[in-house]
């Protein structure tokens, strides 16, 4: 394990006790602060060896605490081949899912991290200790990304609770990533690799140059990530939108070719209809065929559904630079400055296929082609405008994120009588602004002009004009646009008047004063009490200013409106390390260590956290530990702050009469009185918002465990914890679909509430704002064995084996108090082993890591296995499985059940269908191997994916069938060099 801790050479001197004592509840223990020792002459250095473990802010010489910390170093860092720290995380068996570069539809380009699966803005991101800048998204989370990779000395992962030592966020748990520092000489790293198949092409270089002396130091990084990208097309799994399906399934109701329809409201309850009629009066919709009579043919169903996949990124490409550097002097004896400073700059893109044009006037769309278009041959009004815009060559998303950080102070020792103290105080600043830009959007009312009335002018020009027939009501720069055409009947004139380019401004910033002090007070039976006491002021403060179209809705993106706020805390906290026995039969070791936090902010008021925690030695081989603690997480300013948006999610409509033409048998008896409709779009509009009286939510964690280290083996350590995260006042913002189904299917009236239909019974829009109504409920155990064996003939020999098992995960996101097992319409009971591929939710039982390394003279080699565990998926009440083709699609078909007995307050309460499809577990090996060079070079081969295992198929997966947590197929080969100078 290795501990966050640096060794210091600060002299010591006895300061005057009266100085001392005036510093005392001012200053505070710094994490990388010299540590006590012996009294000393003035003039000698004394090299100190306590250190502070992620965790805990009280210095010791003991390393093994009482909570669960996982590590890595440089070496098991690049002995991974990524190219992003943020990949190297999320490879961590305790990490759930989250976003990554993978993530093309919804991605942004950051990478985070989801300790215990609890979600991304509920574990704290620590950079040498401190806070680290949050994201652009303004949600609490932050982006790995954003981390300069090439600084980065190791990481400790912290798998509890750590409110009372850092604040709000630590629920699940803390990363903390290590930066590099007093480095002495130059290196030059570079890399390069891509997939067997030709394609995602990545390269890396960096050059870090440092100096030392015996009162400061200093150190500068430059680094460059280069990642090209993989298209959804390239990889079978990826290249449709349901693998193994029938073509067509799963696709886009809006092809290049359009789909059209004449649309009339019913009259009356009886209006038989038809309501959507063809040219010739037929019920449906139509595609036109210009040049072949009679100019059109009927829609044909899921063979007329357009395969957007292919024009999807699979793997999103990247490009990062990144500035870093440290220094420290030694003012005098006693007192230190050091500071930190980086400056990374990413540049990112995801595509998707080209905007569909939805104008649907079943919905209350007033757009039109008009009857005197003259691209329009029918002589009618077309309402029901379906059309895949091609010709833009698709929808491109651009951010260029620039993050800066600052984190500088002072720190020091001093002493009062026989003890020494160490104290902080210092400053951090950190800010991510971010320039977006969107491509290929279409601005409505522009496009209402160019599909309204148009006519030639004296000069044979087409012109839009507001009369028809009349030149003198033209429309100045409108080109009429041809949407009936067919594919390519788009010109570069029309796309260049209707489109236009969306620019969208993202920006946090944190500032954070700090100071510690801490040391030893007393002794005990066990030996000296420590302490450390400190207090922080903390400003957070954002805003999300979007493209002016893009605020007033006048768009076919997504609309959304500003989102501007902050605000400001101040903490306290105190913690003890109190060593109780020591040295005894039967107790080589009790501690406990005690730790509380309060925090006053400004928006909802204060709260207190506390901790307890223990450690017990029976023996010297043996160490039981264990933790409770209490935590919390502060809204943030998305969460408070947001301004209106909409998105449009796929959800299946729980009333609609039938599924883009299949019919729908499962309509629950809340429906009653709702007119039956197709629901063609499976996508459906839902508006979403901040919430100002967002309180705290709040968690209890514990742990329990052992570490077995046997004597009579040296090199092996054994440690297992079972772990508890319990989150009351959770808050959710409702999916779309649990809004529908808490509504018809659980008689929620507040659900209902939050539903607006138009006359025709389609649904037009979901209200959706976060609120404090949930709860969470997840246990589970790690295990982790490390083995260093003796030295042998063949060399040296060494293995981690890492595994997390979660047992229980129970989410109450409607506040209900009821946990109903049913995945359709209610909870899904324990979530465990269930994947919910509309929002990319991964629940693995087990998640397993076994690394073993080789090193002999000048050559070594790694092997790296990764374990998931198999999931199983619903296969009713999804988009991406008809009725029809549950056979074909799912594993378990006939899957009856009776999840939650005969209670009345929970459903189903008898036998109900319910199949489900396997997803399979996948193993990935990779392997390295080195060489290390006479002329003081590093040459390392490796290979990801080593087997070329196939990623598990997502029938329910958004896009396609390959969910973004997994390897996409094919071997990633990759060379990095190293020289040192």
């Amino acid at each position: 394990m290795s501990p966050c801790h640096s060794r210091s050479s600060l002299r010591r001197a006895p300061l005057p006790a009266s100085i001392a004592l005036a510093l005392l509840p001012a200053l505070a223990g710094a994490q990388q602060a010299p540590a006590p020792a012996a009294p000393a002459p003035e003039d000698t250095t004394t090299t100190l060896d306590r250190i502070e473990v992620t965790g805990s802010r009280i210095k010791r010489a003991d390393i093994e605490t009482s909570q669960p910390i996982f590590s890595l170093n440089r070496d098991e860092i690049q002995a991974q081949g990524l190219t992003s720290i943020g990949d190297v995380i999320q490879n961590i068996t305790a990490n759930g899912s989250t976003l990554n570069s993978a993530f093309n539809n919804a991605g942004n380009g950051e990478t985070r991290v989801s300790l215990r699966n609890l979600g991304s803005n509920r574990t704290l991101v620590l950079v040498n200790g401190r806070r680290w800048v949050g994201g652009t998204g303004l949600g609490g989370a932050v982006d790995l990304n954003t981390i300069p990779t090439a600084a980065v000395e190791r990481i400790e992962v912290l798998k509890d609770g750590a409110s009372t030592i850092y604040g709000s966020d630590a629920i699940a748990g803390v990363v903390n990533v290590i930066l590099r520092k007093d480095f002495d000489g130059a290196e030059a790293n570079a890399y390069l690799g891509q997939y067997d198949k030709g394609d995602g092409f990545r390269q890396s270089y960096d050059v870090l140059i440092g100096t030392t002396s015996d009162r400061w130091s200093t150190m500068l990084g430059v680094g460059y990530v280069k990642e090209e990208p993989v298209m959804a097309g390239d990889r079978p799994e990826s290249a449709v939108p349901v693998f193994g399906a029938i073509p067509g399934t799963g696709g886009s109701f809006s092809p290049p070719d359009g789909n059209f329809s004449f649309f009339r409201p019913p009259v009356d309850d009886d209006d038989p209809g038809p309501f959507f009629t063809q040219p010739n009066g037929d019920y449906g919709f139509f595609i036109p065929t210009p040049g072949v009579a009679p100019g059109y043919r009927q829609n044909q169903g899921l063979a007329d559904n357009y395969n957007f996949a292919p024009d999807n990124y699979l793997i999103t490409p990247q490009e990062r630079v990144s500035l870093f550097g440290s220094g420290s002097l030694e003012i005098s004896d006693h007192i230190r400055f050091r500071t930190t400073v980086t400056y990374n700059q990413r540049k990112s893109e995801q595509l998707l296929a080209a905007v569909p044009l939805a104008f649907d006037a079943s919905s209350g769309d007033p757009e039109i082609i008009s009857a005197d278009s003259i691209y329009n041959p029918y002589g009618r009004d077309v309402n029901e405008i379906f059309r895949r815009m091609a010709e833009t060559g698709g929808r491109s998303f651009n951010q260029d994120v620039r993050t800066f950080a600052f984190d500088g102070g002072f720190e020091g020792t001093f002493d009062v009588g026989e003890r020494f103290f160490d104290w902080e105080a210092g400053y951090f600043y950190g800010d991510n602004k971010a320039n977006n830009t969107t491509n290929g959007l279409f601005q409505i009312s522009k496009v209402a002009n160019a599909i309204g009335p148009s006519m030639l002018d004296a000069n044979g020009t087409s012109i839009c004009v507001t009369v028809p027939g009349d030149a003198s009501t033209v429309i100045d720069g409108c080109v009429p646009m041809n949407l009936l055409g067919g594919a390519g009947t788009l010109t570069q004139p029309m796309i260049d008047y209707a489109t236009f380019t969306a620019h969208d401004e993202f920006y946090y910033k944190q500032k954070t004063y700090y100071a510690n002090v801490g040391g030893n007070l007393f002794d005990l039976p066990g030996g000296a009490l420590g302490f450390s006491f400190g207090v922080e002021h903390r400003t957070e403060f954002g805003y999300d200013e979007p493209d002016g179209l893009i605020n007033s809705g006048d768009t076919t993106g997504n609309a959304r409106t500003a989102t501007r706020g902050g605000y400001s805390l101040d903490e306290a906290y105190l913690e003890l390390a109190i060593p109780v026995l020591a040295d005894l039969p039967g107790a080589k070791l009790l501690d406990f260590s005690l730790a509380t936090r309060y925090s006053d902010y400004s928006n909802f008021g204060d709260t207190l956290n506390s901790k307890f925690g223990f450690r017990w030695k029976p023996i010297e081989d043996l160490m039981i530990r264990g933790n409770w603690s209490e935590g919390f997480r502060a809204p943030s300013i998305a969460e408070l702050f947001a301004g209106q948006a909409d998105s449009f999610p796929a959800i299946t409509d729980p009333c609609a009469g039938s599924l883009q033409g299949t019919p729908n048998n499962d309509i629950p008896a809340g429906c009653a009185g709702i007119p039956q409709y197709n629901q063609n779009n499976p996508q459906i509009r839902i508006t979403v918002g901040g919430n100002p009286d967002l309180q705290p939510e709040l968690s209890t964690s514990k742990t329990l465990g052992f570490v077995y280290s046997p004597s009579f083996v040296q090199g092996l350590d054994i440690s297992l914890d079972w772990w508890q995260v319990e989150i009351d006042d959770a808050i959710f913002l409702q999916t779309g679909q649990a809004i529908l189904d808490n509504c018809y299917r659980n008689g929620t009236d507040a659900a209902c509430a939050l539903i607006t239909r138009t006359s025709s019974g389609q649904v037009s829009d979901l209200l959706s704002i976060p609120s404090n109504i949930g709860t969470i409920d997840t246990q589970g155990y790690d295990f982790t064995v490390s083995y260093r064996m003796p030295e042998t003939p063949w060399g040296k020999f060494s293995f981690v084996w890492d595994t997390a098992y979660t047992s229980e995960l129970f989410i109450d996101v409607n506040g209900d108090g009821l946990f109903s097992a049913d995945q359709l319409n209610g909870e899904s009971g324990n979530n465990v082993g269930e994947y919910f591929g509309s929002t990319f939710t991964n629940n693995w039982r087990i998640r397993s890591n076994l690394s073993a390394r080789w090193e002999k003279d000048d050559f070594g080699a790694t092997w790296y296995v990764r374990y998931y565990s198999p999931q199983d998926e619903l296969c009713v009440g999804t988009p991406n499985v008809p009725a029809a083709q549950i056979e074909r699609l799912c594993s378990d078909p006939n899957r009856f059940t009776n999840l939650d007995g005969d209670d009345p307050d929970l459903l189903p309460d008898g036998p109900a269908a319910r199949p489900e499809n396997n997803i399979p577990s996948a193993t990935y090996h990779d392997l390295t191997v080195y060489w290390n060079a006479p002329w003081n070079a590093r040459i390392t081969l490796g290979v990801n994916n080593a087997f070329d295992r196939d990623p598990p198929i997502a029938i329910t997966a958004f896009a396609n069938s390959i969910d973004p947590a997994y390897e996409i197929g094919g071997r990633f080969f990759y060379m990095t060099y190293s020289q040192k100078f």
